[in-house]
């Protein structure tokens, strides 16, 4: 059993020793009967809108009545509540987050992907780079340059929090190596594992499997270098953006809804976070709008950013596209998809009426590391 942080509201929830499997039982049993009987409320709370021809003796006597409690009944969502109550009964008895999720120490939670090498992970990775050097040739040919930005694993840089969760071997350079063949092959590539690495603050958010607004700004500053680099006309139109704090916000952390923990009371969940709330406004008054850049707001545009992000829900996560357009001192288009993986976001980009009508100068790839090894029949395909 863990020693119980001060700083966990829910440690005092959970119980180990020889009687854990019986109350796990029993909790798990009082968990369902409660979302039975709610769905049974809800079922006949249902049935009060069924006409009264469909509840006469008639329709008694030739079944239609028990036809119609029974179609009622199967539409009650009783194994989604289950499965939601099994997940509460394994968190508060046994502090099992079950199987997408890992806790550490100090009350940190991992992705289990991160930890998990995938079956022909090697072929994947070698197969991604093969594409991102032909996306780079083809975005060459037409004088757009590509900075291709790899996300470390969460597991990666916040190691010190994994206790005794373990990494495997054969990740330890899976970053920095696939990084240096880009860049062997003529690919500006940069490998954010080294900056968040250094950083002396967390990088990461507790909870969830992003960078926290720390790692987001540190990330943005390295990636806006290598794009100053690579860029050979100036990146306009220019613009400056000054920032403010204004208060602060509780963070809904997405492996606490992996975990299937996110609809418990907060006070039962894991340990929550805060994080600040920021604001970015254009002080250029040349630019007088703070209206974010999206992909509807390009079209009609007579002043184009020229610099366009495409990427992962990190791209859209702790102000990273802001931190990046305040770096370069110019608006960044913001294509990311949340949940689009390796190769989502550059599908959807590269096929577009944007792409084709209003190209960018410089074009952002954000991948994540956890993404190089996962099957390649999880992406999209790419224009190659």
């Amino acid at each position: 059993m863990k020693p119980i942080d001060s700083a966990d509201r829910t440690q005092d929830y959970r119980v180990s020793g020889s009687t854990g499997g019986a109350i796990a039982a029993v909790g798990m049993a009082l968990l369902m009967l409660i979302g039975f009987a709610l769905n049974l409320d809800r079922l006949f709370d249902n049935s009060t809108e069924l006409s009264a021809s469909k509840n006469d003796l008639s329709h008694i006597l030739d079944g239609t009545a028990s036809r119609d409690f029974a179609a009622d009944l199967a539409k009650v969502a009783l194994p989604v509540e289950a499965a939601r109550l099994q997940r509460a009964a394994s968190w508060l008895t046994l502090g099992d987050l079950g199987p997408k999720v890992r806790e550490g120490c100090t009350n940190w939670l991992f992705l289990t992907d991160e930890l998990m090498p995938h079956p022909d992970g090697e072929t994947a990775r070698l197969t991604r780079l093969n594409q991102v050097k032909k996306i780079e040739q083809i975005l060459a040919n037409r004088q757009i340059r590509l900075i291709v930005a790899v996300v470390p694993d969460k597991s990666r840089i916040m190691s010190q929090h994994l206790c005794s969760l373990k990494r495997p071997e054969g990740m330890t350079t899976r970053a920095a190596d696939w990084v240096a063949q880009l860049k062997a092959a003529g690919v500006s590539a940069v490998d954010l594992s080294h900056p968040l690495s250094q950083s002396k603050q967390n990088t990461f958010l507790r909870t969830d499997t992003h960078w926290n607004l720390a790692g987001a700004a540190i990330a943005a500053q390295s990636v806006a270098i290598a794009a100053k680099a690579a860029s050979k006309e100036p990146l306009t139109p220019w613009q400056r953006l000054e920032t403010a704090v204004q208060g602060s916000t509780l963070w809904p952390g997405d492996l606490v809804r992996l975990a299937g923990l996110d609809w418990l009371p907060t006070n039962l969940q894991p340990a929550s976070e805060t994080v600040p709330e920021l604001t970015f406004k254009n002080t250029s008054t040349s630019h007088p709008t703070d209206t974010p850049l999206s992909e509807d707001g390009l079209f009609g545009n007579n002043n184009m950013p020229t610099v366009t992000l495409i990427g992962s829900s990190f791209s859209r996560t702790s102000h990273f596209s802001d931190f990046l357009s305040q770096a370069l001192e110019t608006p960044v288009a913001n294509l990311a998809k949340d949940g689009g993986g390796f190769s989502g976001a550059a599908h959807d980009y590269l096929q577009s009426s944007t792409f084709r009508e209003t190209p960018p100068k410089v074009l952002i790839w954000e991948i994540p590391e956890r993404d190089l090894e996962t099957p390649l029949n999880n992406d999209k395909a790419l224009p190659l």
